[in-house]
């Protein structure tokens, strides 16, 4: 015997191993330091006992009683979810599944697929492109009264457009939607539908709830973890029901490390602590996290049924979404509109690269706030004449924004076609109306924040033409952005349109978008082309400060 296996509670003890066997132990669970010695204590998960179960095959053990009973228990429980989850996987797959829908409302069958790999994992991040249903297939799982009651956590904008557009219209379920922060008893329901804004006042009342299951809208919002309100009582919440989905067509909005905390809360142990994800997956890359090999982590994720993604082309899907047009074009800089600050940017600049450990992270949001600002004002009146040759054209556009000022040029400039607002100024009933009026013709220009409307519904039967008016530092902000209106039940071809400038703080977004694609790339296609992590030596602001300063170029 090679050395000694116990287990206890949620880990593994394993000791008294040989110097060589111990070296070859820590080359195959490479969560452990290499220059940590035996014992090693390591999370229990299926997937370790599978790896273990290869391991003392060539360097036997001894097992205590309870740890050979563990051990039997994970690598049996492993072989019959790679059985089932094969079966589900075959492409000549027909799901039997009764959904309890109303008529004459029908489920896809790759929304059947999703709604049975559910049933069957008890957890699962579904990846669906956008506009695919991943809302109809999350319902179709528990429209019939399996895994209820649930709770569904949304985007605020989304909690009534869940209720009315879905619960409401595809099963028979009682739904309470919940809108405040004000925990109290709440009188029996199939569904109860939180927002992010507010769960963490909930978290007392979610074991009372009896909540067997949780559906996580856009969880993607999820991706700091536990160093968020909202993820702490997402963990609350998962920590008391039996089964959790994540619907998200972009997990990952900046770096590779994201995935983690979204697969942790939704198959806690699949990738086993933060420790052990980041010495197997990552390196630090201009401060931040970042995957290594994107498409073979997103490969892993599949092949071990933690996540499903489709696409619009999947021979499963068999949609006839017409493919997206996209046009990336250079516009006018209009120094008119600007008040440059040009000694106040060059000391937040040198503040960025040379200040101490405070003065560089105040410096570095000043900076990046001041540098975006500035550029969106400056092509504000440019992306404003474009914008009118699309809608005098006759077409509808969506036009996207971020920074108030920026949002009043445009205003101005358009008002004789009525612009209408859906950003984070307007409240909910505003933004419903903006959203009505748009769909009724009233006018054919809807101004939207980026980040404002995640899985919003219907732009698509009116919308044909999206306008990235200013560059956010994620691409997958851009994704569900333009997924507003290129998504299912869209006729026609979608064009979206980013516009840039040659100056202020878009040549450095536009050269570390190139990273940001890159990780969400491969995790998303784990089977396209392969997309390696691109290198970058500096942070997205100190490219920008070294750009202001003159020291060189954002690093391609």
């Amino acid at each position: 015997m090679y050395g000694k296996i116990d287990f206890a509670g949620e880990q593994w003890w394993v000791g008294n191993l040989p110097a060589h066997v111990s070296i070859r132990f820590k080359q195959m669970f490479k969560g452990i330091p290499f220059a940590q010695v035996p014992p090693f204590i390591v999370k229990d998960r299926v997937s370790f006992a599978r790896d273990l179960e290869w391991f003392v095959s060539r360097y036997p053990m001894e097992f205590t009683d309870r740890a050979a009973k563990r051990f039997a228990d994970q690598t049996q429980a492993w072989r019959d979810d790679m059985a089932a989850l094969e079966v589900l996987k075959s492409p000549d797959y027909r799901s039997g599944l009764i959904t309890g829908f109303r008529e004459p409302e029908a489920a896809r069958p790759h929304q059947l697929r999703a709604a049975e790999m559910l049933r069957q994992r008890k957890n699962l991040l579904l990846l669906d492109d956008v506009g695919l249903g991943k809302t109809v297939s999350s319902l179709a799982a528990i429209a019939d009264g399996w895994g209820l009651p649930a709770a569904i956590v949304v985007q605020p904008h989304l909690s009534t457009q869940w209720i009315t557009e879905y619960i409401n219209r595809f099963t028979h379920l009682r739904a309470i939607e919940i809108k405040d922060r004000n925990a109290r008893t709440l009188p029996p329901a199939d569904v109860y539908v939180f927002r992010y804004s507010n769960i963490d006042g909930w978290v007392d009342y979610f074991e009372p709830l009896g909540l067997k299951t949780a559906i996580f809208d856009e969880v993607q919002e999820l991706r700091h973890g536990r160093s968020t309100n909202k993820g702490v009582a997402a963990h609350v919440l998962r920590s008391v029901v039996e089964n959790a989905i994540g619907l998200t067509a972009t997990p990952i909005y900046n770096y590779g490390g994201e995935i983690f905390h979204i697969v942790d809360l939704l198959s806690p142990g699949a990738l086993g602590s933060w420790s052990e994800f980041t010495t197997n997956w990552c390196s630090v890359s201009g401060g931040h996290w970042v995957v290594n090999d994107p498409t073979a982590l997103g490969a892993f994720l599949v092949d071990e049924g933690i996540a499903l993604r489709r696409t619009a082309e999947s021979e499963e899907v068999a949609m006839s979404l017409p493919p997206l047009r996209k046009v990336v074009l250079e516009v006018g800089w209009n120094e008119g509109d600007v008040e440059t600050d040009r000694e106040l940017q060059v000391k937040l600049a040198q503040r960025v690269l040379r200040g101490s450990f405070t003065e560089r992270g105040q410096a570095a949001r000043e900076l990046d706030i001041l540098m975006r600002q500035e550029t969106g004002i400056a092509k504000a009146r440019s992306i404003a004449a474009y914008v009118r040759t699309l809608v005098e054209a006759g077409e509808c556009v969506l036009l996207g924004g971020w920074h108030r000022e920026v949002y009043r040029i445009w205003n101005a400039a358009l008002a004789d076609l009525n612009p209408l607002m859906f950003t984070g100024s307007e409240t909910q009933p505003q933004k419903r109306k903006a959203k009505a009026a748009l769909m009724a013709g009233e006018s054919k220009l809807l101004i939207m924040s980026l980040r404002s409307g995640a899985g919003l519904d219907g732009l698509q039967k009116v919308v044909r033409h999206v306008v990235i008016g200013e560059l956010d530092w994620s691409p997958q902000v851009h994704r569900q952005f333009i997924g507003r209106a290129h998504r299912d039940g869209q006729t026609e071809q979608v064009t979206a349109h980013y516009l840039h400038v040659d100056g202020g703080s878009d040549p450095v977004i536009m050269s570390t978008l190139g990273l940001k694609a890159s990780q969400s790339h491969g995790l998303l296609n784990p089977w396209g082309e392969v997309s390696q992590s691109t290198e970058i030596d500096e942070s997205r602001v100190k490219a920008l400060a070294r750009r202001i300063l003159g020291l060189g170029k954002a690093h391609d």
